[in-house]
Order: C-alpha cells, then structure tokens, then sequence
C-alpha cells in the first residue's frame, strides 16, 4: 500500500533493486561504469551512455537510491504517472548524454586525464526528480541541532544548524552524489540542473510538453473510455424510459380505477365470490 498510485516509482525501484541484483550475479558489472581514456576514446564503446544509469555496482548505493526514490513519490502523486513517466524519460535521454560528454570534451582535458571516471548508477535522474521535489513541496516544521553546549539565553541566539522535515531525503541524495565522487558528484549535478531546466520550461518545448502513451502507465485509451461512457449513457437512458413508462401505466390503472363508482367496485367483489 506504500506505493499506492504510484506505479512508475513503484516500477523504477524493482526494475534498480533487481538489474543490480542481475548484474552482480551474472558478472557483468564493468559493462556500466565508464572509463572515458579507456572505453570512449579507445575502444568507442559509445553504446555504454545509454546503460550506465541502468544499475549501481554496489550494494550501499542501491539502497540509498531505493529509499530515495520512495520518498520522492510524493512526486508522481501530484503529478499523476503519465506526466512523470515522461519526465523521467525525458531526463534519461539528457542526463545519459550530458555527462560523459562533459567529462570527454571538458573536465578530463581540464584535468590531464585525472578525472576520467563516471560511476554506473541512476544518480542524475534521482537528483533531476529531487530538483521538482524541492519546488513543488514546502517542509512542514523546521528544528535547529545546536553547536554548542552552553546554555543560550533566547531560542534565537542558539548556535545550530537549522534542518526541516526535508531534510532526511536531501542527506541520503547527498550521499549517493558523494558515494564515488567526482564522477558521481558531476552526475548529480547534471541531473540537479536538467530537473530545474525541465521545471522552468528552458528545454525545447518538444521535449518539456511531451507525454507517453496512457497504455504505457495503464491508462485506458480515449476511445475506450469514450465507448464505455456512451455504453453507460445509453443504459440510463433506457432505465429511464422504461421506469417512466411503467409509472404512466400504474398511473392509468390508477386513474381508471379512481373513474369507477363504488357500486360498480362492490358488484365485482360479489361477482368475484360467486
């Protein structure tokens, strides 16, 4: 019930859990990750940015990603599944292209070569999903954790860090970003800035207005719905009608008893007990 109306997070969070699995038993970990110096610009295993976000290669990830992407839901409700599948699509495309193109042309040049690692993980789609969690939903309380120990004379002029009921979602996003960093970090903050750009309608509005077809997540088709609204209709329509036309035959009856004198009422009784 944790997952009710939520069919999308639902999906993502058993499709990571179980590819992760998948990968680790049958050995095929080293197909996700990327080594710009070694499978880019060596061997041109261009085909591997579109299945570095499939998995993570390690256990402590996956449940750090599982546990935030369940509480990212809230997401999906409000939106409705088919406005988030299509986002989550749209932000796969992005941030599978973004970041090792990035990290080729920018960062492993800026480096000499040092920086030339991108771990395997959906990390950029889980911060582009937490950027729309961190505008659309305001925190509910907010508590202050103390730096020091001395007794403060006003709640005001305690020395603390200042966190919301938010603030367990963004630590465990955190996390992922810094499990392997920097590549993890560069991810996440493509991810961070592809959410905000897709919130702000700055991509190309064929790709911010874009929808999945309603069978993707088990919407009926208009012209199904379309069918079974006129089949209702159709069916009130006819109740209706007959329920009028059997009132107007009680009420004749009614009234042609109500026409009949009481003598002729009281000669058909006696006729009737003869």
């Amino acid at each position: 019930m944790s997952f009710a109306s939520t069919p999308v997070t639902r999906t993502m969070v058993l499709g990571l859990v179980g590819a992760s699995i998948a990968a680790s038993l049958f050995d095929i970990k080293h197909y996700f990750y990327i080594s710009v110096g070694t499978h880019i610009l060596q061997y041109r295993q261009t085909w591997r940015a579109l299945i570095w976000q499939l998995c993570y290669t390690n256990s402590s990830e996956v449940l750090f990603a599982a546990m935030t992407l369940y509480n990212l839901r809230v997401v999906e409700q409000q939106w409705g599944s088919r406005k988030y599948a299509s986002f989550i699509l749209v932000s796969w495309l992005l941030t599978s292209i973004i970041p090792p193109l990035v990290l080729t042309a920018v960062l492993r040049p800026l480096s000499w070569g040092v920086f030339d690692f991108l771990p395997a993980g959906p990390t950029p789609i889980i911060f582009a999903i937490l950027a729309q969690y961190h505008a659309m939903v305001p925190h509910t309380y907010q508590y202050k954790v103390a730096l020091s120990t001395a007794a403060p004379t006003s709640n005001d002029d305690a020395a603390g860090v200042t966190f919301s009921d938010k603030s367990a979602r963004y630590l465990m996003a955190l996390q992922l970003a810094l499990f392997q960093w920097p590549g993890s970090l560069l991810g996440a903050g493509v991810g961070w800035l592809v959410g905000h750009a897709w919130r702000s309608e700055l991509l190309p509005g064929a790709l911010t207005h874009w929808r999945v077809p309603g069978w993707v997540v088990g919407m009926r088709s208009q012209k199904s719905s379309d069918r079974f609204e006129g089949m209702r209709r159709r069916l009130e329509s006819e109740g209706a009608s007959t329920g009028a036309a059997s009132g107007a035959q009680q009420q004749a009856g009614g009234d042609g008893n109500r026409r009949r004198t009481m003598g002729q009422q009281l000669l058909d009784e006696v006729r009737g007990a003869f």
